[in-house]
């Protein structure tokens, strides 16, 4: 048996340049970080008992006999790519819900791949393990997905993640003295707004009208620089990046008129109102997970305007996907 254990992610500027539709042509680049809320995968071999080869369990359970078969698109794409003639018993947990921002899809493509390799017996490159991710999202399944959220989910960290028109994604860990770190993450927010959402919907709407956004996403790939100087610039008040954050956010939501809805706008608003300095709404948009820079002062308030929110605490996280339990041979093997 093995179970990886895979992290959801923060993107705090230049959401949108990590499309191949704009860095193809323009390059691009985020400035992200991992949290600790996990994808976890638990995966072993069938015992050979079972009317079924496959049995996968998540949202729904599927019991079939070929691959072909299963009906969840990424992990049939990803069973086909890493040739498993075995059968198999896959489990996925999640820390919080799908379709809400998060990276959580990705996370989940990333940790299967980790997971199948290491029943294999195979190490992989946290490099190999993200681009892997990137061609079962976008070249197999379709999705209309960016690249940022598998790199994410496969190195983990605090990074700027860079995107070259040659199509070559580079990794720069940002360091900072660990009590600027803090202070950073001692000032951010994150708030569930209750909708989830097809992410891959809205980006397609978005990825149709980047010709037309050019001024914005250029800006907005200009943040993830001036985000990182702000941050090493000890001097410069931390409250600095949540202004930030908010000109990003009045940046993205004019990518497509499905970035946000008159309920986000209505709560954006209320929490700027209650002491929020900045924030956007992670991922594509429409929903999902609302980010929030706010002093630790007026946090209290906050939470009391956005009563009707779920609040998740988080811390950010660095060791990206791993395996946490190998087992190998388990009651599969027998």
């Amino acid at each position: 048996m093995i179970i990886t254990r895979t992290p959801f992610r923060i993107s705090f500027f230049g959401g949108g340049t990590d499309y191949p539709a704009w860095y193809r042509n323009h390059g691009g680049a985020v400035l992200s970080t991992t949290i600790n809320k996990y994808c976890y995968i638990t995966c072993r071999h069938l015992p050979p008992f079972f009317e079924h080869r496959y049995r996968l369990i998540y949202s729904k359970i599927e019991t079939v006999q070929h691959v072909a078969h299963i009906q969840h698109p990424s992990a049939r794409a990803v069973l086909e790519l890493e040739d498993q003639s075995q059968g198999l018993e896959i489990h996925h947990d999640g820390d919080l819900p799908a379709r809400a921002g998060l990276g959580t899809s990705s996370a989940f493509t990333v940790g299967l791949i980790h997971a199948l390799n290491t029943l294999k017996g195979q190490q992989i490159s946290k490099e190999i393990l993200a681009s892997r991710s990137i061609h079962i999202e976008q070249n197999v399944i379709g999705e209309h997905v960016g690249s940022q959220d598998q790199v994410s989910a496969a190195y983990g960290g605090f990074n700027r993640i860079s995107f070259s028109c040659e199509d070559i994604i580079r990794v720069d860990p940002i360091i900072l003295p660990k009590e600027r770190v803090f202070e950073l993450q001692s000032h951010l927010m994150l708030f569930f707004t209750r909708v989830q959402r097809t992410a891959s919907d809205i980006a397609k709407v978005q990825i149709d009208n980047i010709k037309n956004r050019y001024a914005e996403l250029n800006r907005m790939h200009e943040m993830v620089e001036q985000g990182i100087t702000l941050l090493a610039n000890a001097n410069t008040p931390i409250e600095e990046f949540g202004k930030l954050l908010n000109e990003s956010w009045q940046y993205k939501r004019n990518l497509s008129e499905r970035v946000t809805t008159p309920n986000i706008d209505e709560t954006y608003s209320t929490a700027l109102t209650a002491g929020a300095i900045g924030g956007k709404i992670l991922g594509a948009g429409g929903g999902g997970f609302l980010l929030l820079f706010v002093s630790p002062q007026r946090q209290a308030a906050v939470r009391e305007r956005l009563k009707d929110l779920v609040y998740v605490p988080f811390q950010f996280e660095h060791s990206g996907s791993r395996v946490v339990l190998y087992q190998p041979n388990g009651l599969g093997e027998l």
